[in-house]
């Protein structure tokens, strides 16, 4: 069952609101040339009304908008950020200013004044980038909202298709939901995915398409298969459903591949190692400075953490554990105690209680926990200690959660990738849900920040960790 997409009709009405933001900037540019006068003094004898200046403002908002749409700013593009859209902003209005001085010099050597193009293209820069913010943040709470979503099926299980499956879970804003998917091993076609749901084999395709709500169809099968691609696609059209195709490129992994362009000819090469050298320089001295810098700040909660402890319960104060690190190395991992002292030893007792998937071992009312170990871990005071590790050099203070040996002896070969990188305090899993996820879930969170590490998306996760534990969102 597909459902027609509405008209996109914020697409045709941008360009409008941007004319209107481009003449209102340019009257603030008349207001600031004429009326406060700002930089340079204007003669009485040059002083003119705003009415002198209407068609300057309409040939000027005609070369924008028609830079912008040249630009590409009214295609919709789903990956783009608000760099991406400023950048086409800025580069629209630079050339459309120096258009418009061109034209003026040419047509009317003796113009009122061109400064005020000046201060019209600022104020235009300074609308439309504010404009586009509210764009970007009111799409972005709709889609993780789930308004405003296209409902996507996927065919294939394979690594291609985690790959897009990680970016819905780390991206909600793109806008894409999936329904579940579709693979041609049974094995695999029976297993879900975190919170996709497997809706059986190819063969099950006409019966899913039919029952279902689907926008859109995404075929992640190996190029050695083309037979069924024909066959989906053949399906898909039968119902004028969108269907596209994400090559495997010869079930090489996404990641690791890129593509660059001679001329129209594109040309595929095997990227360089997920982090480069002096990336993991940066991140280390960053760990280092922020990890110290930490220790020395909090060493007064600390101090009134471990008091609280030993006044709650018998035990020591810092509970060690052995977890895995990167590349398998197995390191001692600190928290503060938030159990009592034979934890480990009644986890058997527990088992029937697991409340998470996968490897995981997690209660939400854990019978194990002391009263100021449930508010520690409820705020996450417990994982201070890591800092010490962080300055160790065994864990980061972005990345994924350390594992137990236990859980990684369970992994399947996929979820090992999340052991590429050195363990962090926080990380795009724990700002996602915590343990609200489920553990594939969890995973593929994991391998999308390792695929798409920058500093940008470090610094959102450290902003996003904020309200996430003073909500104490997913902690138990």
């Amino acid at each position: 069952m597909t459902r027609n997409r509405p008209h996109n009709t914020w697409l045709a009405i941008k360009p409008l609101l941007d004319a209107v933001f481009i003449v209102l900037a340019f009257a603030l540019a008349y207001l600031v040339r004429y009326h406060l006068q700002w930089v340079r003094e204007v003669e009485p004898a040059y002083w003119v009304p705003f009415s002198v200046y209407v068609p300057s403002v309409a040939l000027l908002t005609g070369i924008l908008v028609a830079a912008y749409w040249l630009g590409g700013a009214y295609r919709e593009e789903r990956g783009r950020l608000f760099f991406d859209e400023f950048a086409i902003v800025f580069r629209g209005t630079v050339t459309g200013i120096a258009t418009m001085i061109v034209i003026v010099f040419l047509v009317w050597p003796n113009y009122y004044s061109r400064l005020i193009f000046g201060y019209a293209g600022v104020a235009t820069l300074l609308l439309l980038g504010v404009s586009r913010a509210i764009e970007r943040f009111v799409i972005g709470w709709r889609r993780r909202r789930g308004l405003g979503v296209d409902r996507v099926l996927i065919i294939g299980a394979g690594e291609v298709a985690r790959s897009i499956m990680r970016t819905v879970c780390a991206r909600p804003e793109f806008g894409y939901q999936i329904v579940g998917f579709l693979d041609s091993d049974p094995a695999r076609a029976t297993t879900d995915i975190g919170r996709f749901p497997a809706l059986g084999t190819l063969d099950n395709l006409e019966e899913v398409l039919e029952t279902n709500t689907i926008d859109e169809v995404i075929v992640t099968l190996p190029w050695t298969m083309p037979g069924r691609i024909q066959r989906v696609m053949a399906a898909c059209e039968r119902r004028a459903m969108p269907v596209r195709i994400v090559p495997d490129l010869f079930q090489m992994t996404l990641s690791k591949v890129e593509v660059d362009n001679l001329d129209g000819i594109p040309l595929m090469g095997i990227r360089e190692p997920v982090l480069r050298d002096w990336q993991v320089l940066i991140k280390r001295a960053l760990d280092v400075v922020m990890a110290s810098v930490a220790l020395v700040v909090l060493a007064p909660v600390f101090l009134v953490i471990a008091i609280a402890i030993q006044l709650d319960s018998p035990g020591p104060v810092i509970f060690r554990q052995e977890r895995v690190g990167k590349g398998g190395a197995v390191f001692t991992c600190l928290k503060f105690r938030s159990m009592c002292v034979d934890a480990e030893e009644r986890i058997v007792d527990l088992k029937e209680q697991n409340e998470a998937t996968g490897p995981l071992f997690k209660i939400r009312e854990d019978p194990r926990c002391t009263r100021v170990g449930r508010f520690l871990r409820r705020t996450s005071l417990d994982e201070l200690p890591q800092l010490w590790n962080v300055l160790c050099g065994e864990m980061s203070i972005i990345g994924p959660r350390p594992a137990l040996g236990s859980e990684v002896q369970e992994y399947a070969p996929w979820h090992r990738r999340r052991l590429e990188v050195a363990p962090g305090i926080t990380g795009l899993w724990q700002v996602s849900g915590r343990s609200d996820l489920t553990f594939d879930e969890g995973v593929l969170l994991d391998v999308y920040y390792i695929e798409n590490w920058s500093l940008f998306l470090d610094l959102r996760i450290l902003i996003k960790t904020i309200p996430s534990v003073l909500l104490g969102a997913g902690a138990y």
